[in-house]
């Protein structure tokens, strides 16, 4: 009975590679038109960071000492390169959720039973993930623009740093993958990928000048990954950053931002898919 299942099962053909980025792209088209079927992901996704961006620029626009000033325009600008990517970042827990349920309703055992490459079921959802983020990152920067929000520099480093926030932000979905391989219900990995972010994002230069935090926190959060990006970001937008520091990251962030990014998607990518491998066996 086996040999004949296996007799009957086409094998996969052509190139490998080639084979491999067909394969992700169809499964992303599959999820993008999913995410096109239930809106409501896509509204609620950007609901929370525009709260956001509202919330910080109002409410503690005028508290926050930043370039030894509490003028609330300075703030808006310092802020937005955190809010950006704190957006880029909560992208993760959906990601997570994501692969959960479609291992839990046993959609992944139907794609194992296709010739296909293995990673394309994981590449194809972060690939689908990276589109919905890339929309509401548009999105909130419209939101910013109209808030105050302003760059002062050339559009080539703009886009330079919103191609540095989305890179992130791939990069953490496949965190965000491997939460939901090695968790038993959607619920569950949307929980999981939330209780590391917020950590993540709060022990770092986004939201407050890390200089003005404890020796040993401001040494956590300048070498932070997320810190880099948010610092890379300010200086390709031209907005305000945090005083200097001696750390590595924060001298040099743009390539910071760019090796942190690449180790972390080539790391969580392998564990994933080794994960994918054992756990749809």
């Amino acid at each position: 009975m086996s040999a004949t299942t296996g007799a009957a099962r086409v094998a996969p053909s052509g190139n490998p590679i080639t084979r491999s980025v067909r394969d992700s792209l169809v499964v992303a088209k599959r999820n993008l038109i999913r995410m096109s079927r239930i809106p409501e992901m896509v509204i609620f996704g950007l609901i929370q960071p525009i709260m956001f961006v509202v919330l910080f620029t109002y409410v503690f626009g005028g508290s926050m000492n930043i370039g030894g000033t509490t003028d609330s325009g300075v703030y808006r600008e310092f802020l937005m390169a955190g809010i950006f990517a704190q957006t880029v970042t909560f992208a993760t827990a959906g990601a997570g959720a994501g692969i959960a349920d479609d291992m839990h309703k046993g959609l992944i055992d139907r794609f194992r039973s296709l010739p296909m490459a293995r990673g394309a079921v994981l590449t194809g959802r972060t690939l689908a993930d990276l589109v919905q983020t890339t929309f509401t990152l548009a999105v909130l920067a419209v939101v910013a623009l109209l808030v105050g929000w302003r760059t002062h520099t050339s559009f080539g480093e703009v886009l330079g740093a919103f191609g540095l926030l989305l890179l992130l932000g791939y990069a953490f979905t496949w965190v965000g993958a491997l939460i939901g391989l090695s968790v038993s219900t959607p619920e569950a990995a949307t929980s999981g990928g939330l209780i590391w972010l917020f950590p993540v994002t709060f022990i770092s230069n986004a939201f407050v000048d890390s200089s003005r935090m404890t020796p040993w926190l401001q040494h956590v959060a300048d070498w932070n990954p997320f810190s880099a990006t948010v610092q890379a970001c300010r200086e390709l937008f031209g907005n305000p950053g945090v005083s200097p520091s001696d750390a590595w990251p924060m001298q040099h962030p743009v390539w910071a931002s760019l090796i942190y990014s690449v180790l972390i998607i080539v790391i969580f990518r392998t564990l994933s898919v080794r994960k994918y491998r054992s756990a749809a066996s």
